[in-house]
């Protein structure tokens, strides 16, 4: 039992590093546009808290955290130039952002999301 955790820890702690991964992906100069792309849309529902599926439903709700956003991730991590990636794990690897949590981060993209329920709701309030 006590060996299961420890391989799901150090699995979560690679998704972790891996989400970085695709932040320093998007900024690197000879990632190709679609990728950037791909990269943003991964690691803003990553760190989203609003989810396709709501976690309040009995597992379908965490169906897309333990599946979406791990396949989203693998999907864009092979879509990534080697040379690219390499440089972009040396400089994950190098820096203490996996290691500490992103408040700023992570209140824009709340923000973000409440931006966007506004609009919505404003096309179909009138």
């Amino acid at each position: 039992m006590g060996e299961a955790v420890a391989i799901l820890k150090s699995k979560a702690k690679k998704l972790k590093q891996d989400i970085f991964v695709l932040v320093e992906t998007y900024k690197h100069p000879k990632t190709p546009i679609f990728v950037k792309f791909l990269s943003i849309i991964i690691v803003a529902y990553a760190f989203s808290p609003v989810d396709l599926i709501p976690d309040f439903i009995p597992v379908l709700g965490y169906l897309d955290d333990i599946i979406l956003i791990p396949l989203g991730i693998t999907l864009v991590l092979k879509l990534i130039p080697k040379d690219v990636l390499e440089d972009c794990r040396v400089i994950v690897e190098k820096s203490e952002k996996v290691k500490k949590k992103n408040w700023v981060a992570g209140t824009i993209i709340i923000l973000l999301w409440i931006g966007v329920l506004f609009w919505i709701a404003s096309l179909f309030i009138k």
